[in-house]
């Protein structure tokens, strides 16, 4: 029973796999955008926001030290006080004023929302307080009472500051816990991915070995009944090589019965049969008594009777094989095709004799005959060439016709089959060629070691 093709459950594997590859594709893709959103949305971001607030805590500690330093010129000497009014230092808290702002708007646009708005706007009130109150203290200071605007600076605007900068620190505590856990996150994303990866990977490693063995099998049971097809074909090659050997071997010997049968009895009978009658006509002329037409016309047909059995007694097995091998076989049967066919055949032999063994010689006979017996038959030729070569290595015979040639809508009959068969017994070559002037060619070729005590038969 044939094996189902695998191409249907290939086909699903595959279809499987392209599924697979789909999904964890998207899968990562989705991991991926994550990772590039937490990357340029938090972590870049939140990296800038801490840079743009520690800007504003430095400019919040040049207050400081602005107004640390105008506190110093009250207990400096006199003269440094009234060279270096409050009021002098106006221009450098305007400076510092203007960079708080640009940063405080920056990092309101880069800042990630806050858990609690409201802390925003706290902040964005005290540096709105901090500065009416430094607005205060100049109008104080401009008015000549600086040591009034001393206190104010001592008691309300170092107080300020100070919560300001707390609050900024804050902030950036804030968002260094919010860069490590996105950092944290990403390492999250990053070990996801990789896992996903290694996963993906072990399912078609899987995937491959499932369909490799698979495949393995398949192909091992597939070339098991290749071999199984070809030991029986050979199987069957041999018996029929066995049981064509025997049918020839049958035919053989049934024509060699026949022949003999036919060349010893009914060859003896007529010849007796002539002689009686040859007899009766001599007596007849001693005695003065003529013989009558009717006894000369049996002893006629006698005679042609007895010329026939011998000419078939020689066509089914020619005695002259078994006595004087197969080149003057071949020499006596081709002048009788002749004159019964009217095909002209110039017959050759070169080389040293070699003779085969008795079966082999009969398979060349036969070979000979079947292929001559073709030129009759469908050639349209009127000449034929025999010849017998004796190589170095084999015992060559080729029969070669001027006629038609092979056709392609010509099927092989079953005498080039015989003539297969016939050298295929004897370990022999034969080829069915085309002849040098466009007729047939039949060369058939036995090696000498096969044409000598060959055990086969």
């Amino acid at each position: 029973m044939a094996s189902r093709s695998p191409t249907y459950r290939l086909l699903a594997g595959l279809l499987v796999t392209l599924l697979a590859v789909g999904v964890y594709s998207g899968y990562t893709m989705v991991q991926l955008r994550s990772l590039r959103s937490l990357q340029a949305g938090t972590i870049d971001r939140n990296r800038l926001d801490s840079l743009l607030l520690l800007r504003i805590q430095n400019s919040l500690n040049s207050l400081a030290l602005a107004m640390r330093d105008m506190l110093d010129t009250d207990v400096s000497n006199v003269s440094n006080a009234e060279r270096y009014p409050l009021t002098a230092w106006q221009p450098q808290f305007r400076r510092i004023r203007t960079d708080l702002e640009d940063a405080l708007a920056r990092e309101e646009q880069v800042a990630i929302g806050e858990p609690d708005p409201a802390r925003r706007r706290y902040l964005a009130d005290s540096f709105q307080q901090f500065w009416d109150s430094l607005d205060r203290v100049f109008a104080i200071a401009a008015s000549g009472n600086a040591s009034e605007a001393r206190v104010q600076i001592r008691n309300s605007l170092q107080a300020r500051q100070a919560a300001l900068s707390t609050d900024v620190a804050r902030l950036l505590v804030a968002n260094n816990e919010s860069e490590q856990a996105a950092a944290l996150r990403t390492q999250e994303l990053y070990s996801g991915v990789e896992r996903n990866v290694y996963i993906f990977l072990a399912a078609m490693l899987i995937v491959v070995v499932i369909t490799s063995l698979y495949l393995v099998q398949y192909v091992r049971r597939l070339f098991g009944q290749v071999a199984e097809l070809s030991e029986q074909r050979g199987a069957l090659a041999e018996q029929r090589r066995e049981l064509a050997q025997q049918l020839i071997t049958s035919q053989e010997s049934t024509f060699r019965s026949i022949s003999r049968e036919l060349h010893d009895e009914f060859g003896q009978i007529l010849t007796a049969i002539g002689a009686m009658l040859q007899r009766a006509d001599r007596r007849a002329t001693r005695d003065g008594i003529p013989p009558t037409e009717d006894l000369r016309e049996v002893r006629e047909i006698v005679q042609g009777t007895l010329e026939k059995v011998r000419s078939l007694s020689q066509a089914l097995h020619p005695s002259v094989l078994d006595e004087a091998g197969l080149e003057s076989a071949l020499a006596a049967y081709l002048p009788g095709f002749e004159q019964r066919t009217g095909v002209s055949i110039v017959y050759e032999k070169t080389g040293n004799d070699h003779e085969p063994d008795k079966e082999v010689s009969i398979h060349l006979y036969r070979v000979v005959q079947e292929a001559l017996n073709n030129v009759v038959r469908h050639s349209r030729s009127t000449q034929a060439a025999v010849r017998l070569r004796f190589e170095d290595s084999a015992i060559v015979i080729e029969i070669e016709d001027d006629g038609i040639g092979y056709q392609k809508t010509t099927s092989h009959g079953l005498g080039l089959v015989s003539m297969r068969e016939r050298t295929d017994l004897v370990n022999g070559t034969i080829e069915f060629l085309a002849g040098k002037r466009g007729g047939a060619l039949v060369r058939a070729s036995v090696p000498y070691h096969l044409t000598e005590n060959h055990a086969a038969y």
